[in-house]
């Protein structure tokens, strides 16, 4: 018999995200996460990165980084090279300027994307040449091997495309994203009406990382506001509601 019934469906559903031994979803407030300020830079940092070292919170499954980037007017990543690493950006707010040792040299606004696969090395710049701030999430997904062909990408996505519907910006090769990367992911944008509800099904054997960019949703019952995350484990569906105008990003992988 299960040690939640007959409790109070608040206390089940705090034992629901709490048993350690069974955490199906953890929510990550992003009051608990790391602040990086580089006066051109700001940063709330996901996962152990730069200066937050953390060798409890490296990872979520081939999810390495993500970085919820504020860069300030007429600044950015000067060139500078990664390897092994695929390398996607998603701009909330503003414009990103990109630049590469490949020949690339790119613009992207809100709800873009641009992929780099840095593989076998690659040299690239990011910057933001307007007097306005520029919000982008910074992604960091590990690749299938090292030393892969460098690759870049990017698809100018229309905001409707993503209102009160799941878009699938970014999957693996085998996917039918317009995006497609070497790893086995899923990667969906959506921007939902207040009271609206979507869902999305979880096949076994994987989990999903869900970050709340602005606005407010219940996920499975559990509020995230904005700028906070959470981690899914052991779910075969999500319900989403948006309790506010609601605009989230998820990425849907294979289970460690």
């Amino acid at each position: 018999m299960s040690i939640c019934m007959g409790i109070n469906p608040w206390i089940r559903l705090f034992l629901k995200i709490n048993n350690k031994g069974n955490k199906m979803l953890k929510k990550l407030s992003k009051e608990n996460m790391h602040l990086s300020n580089l006066g051109w830079l700001e940063s709330r940092f996901h996962f152990s990165f730069a200066d937050y070292r953390n060798y409890d919170n490296m990872n979520f499954g081939v999810l390495r980084v993500l970085n919820d980037d504020i860069i300030h007017g007429n600044s950015g990543f000067d060139t500078h090279p990664h390897k092994d690493m695929e390398i996607i950006s998603y701009v909330v707010k503003g414009e990103i300027s990109h630049k590469d040792s490949m020949g690339n040299e790119r613009t992207l606004k809100r709800g873009q994307v641009q992929y780099l696969s840095a593989g076998t090395g690659i040299l690239h710049s990011e910057h933001n040449k307007s007097n306005e701030d520029l919000r982008l999430l910074q992604i960091w997904i590990l690749p299938p091997e090292n030393n892969l062909t460098p690759i870049y990408g990017q698809e100018n996505y229309e905001e409707s495309e993503a209102k009160n519907t799941l878009l699938n910006i970014v999957s693996s090769q085998k996917g039918d994203s317009r995006v497609k990367i070497n790893q086995d992911i899923n990667m969906y944008v959506s921007q939902v009406e207040m009271g609206k509800n979507l869902s999305y099904d979880i096949e076994d054997n994987r989990q999903v990382y869900f970050v709340q960019i602005e606005g407010s949703s219940s996920i499975n019952g559990v509020e995230l506001n904005h700028g906070d995350a959470m981690e899914i484990t052991q779910e075969n569906v999500l319900h989403i509601k948006a309790i506010s105008d609601s605009h989230f990003l998820f990425i849907e992988m294979k289970k460690d």
